[in-house]
């Protein structure tokens, strides 16, 4: 199961702009490497999670997917709308103070909502599990998942850190805000937009 088609797979969909790692980005800059680390870990965790069950119940989840996909489209964008303003608000000194880096629990639970994840997962599950797999095979496929999505994620977070010294000023720090909140709302409203479109509302 170990492959290299498996693998760069797995790192080209985690490392590539996304929810997480524009999330992941801003979280570096406003809180700082160690301060983000809950939140890479529970992107990772909640990734290979989420292959482990899906891969388990691929025929259930398709079949959900296809009935409930607008309304978890809803729900995720919904809350990248939130978090964008979280953003926003995290470069203004009375906002910095009260806003958090998001969690472990709450990174993994996004994973549910994030339509970027879901993409990943299902082709996951449905291109290399072997034929006649079982639970075996669903949960190292999730622990391969779960390792190689950790160190493409955790660039972001580092690049994010990275400029976080270079963002010393308050105002550059709003601008740079400013533009990472503004690609999730647009990303938000992008993936909304395809899956109202899918869903045949527009």
């Amino acid at each position: 199961m170990l492959s290299w088609p498996l693998l760069s797979y797995v790192a080209l969909m985690s490392v590539t702009p996304g929810p997480n790692n524009l999330m992941l980005a801003a979280s570096g800059v406003n809180f700082g490497w160690r301060r983000t680390v809950p939140h890479m870990l529970g992107i990772s965790g909640g990734h290979g999670l989420q292959i482990l069950l899906v891969s388990l119940l691929l025929g259930w989840v398709l079949t959900l997917l296809q009935h409930g996909r607008l309304w978890l489209a809803l729900a995720g964008c919904s809350y990248l709308f939130w978090l964008s303003w979280q953003v926003w608000r995290a470069g203004a000194p009375q906002g910095r103070q009260a806003a958090r880096p998001l969690g472990f629990i709450g990174a993994a639970a996004f994973q549910w909502v994030n339509p970027k994840a879901w993409v990943m997962v299902i082709n996951t599950s449905v291109l290399f599990l072997p034929t006649g797999a079982h639970a075996g095979h669903s949960l190292l496929l999730a622990l391969i998942c779960a390792m190689v999505n950790l160190p493409c994620i955790a660039l972001w977070a580092g690049m994010g850190d990275a400029l976080r010294h270079q963002l010393a000023r308050e105002r550059v720090r709003l601008w740079f805000n400013g533009v990472m909140a503004t690609a999730m709302a647009a990303t938000a409203g992008y993936l909304l937009w395809d899956e109202l479109l899918i869903a045949g509302v527009w």
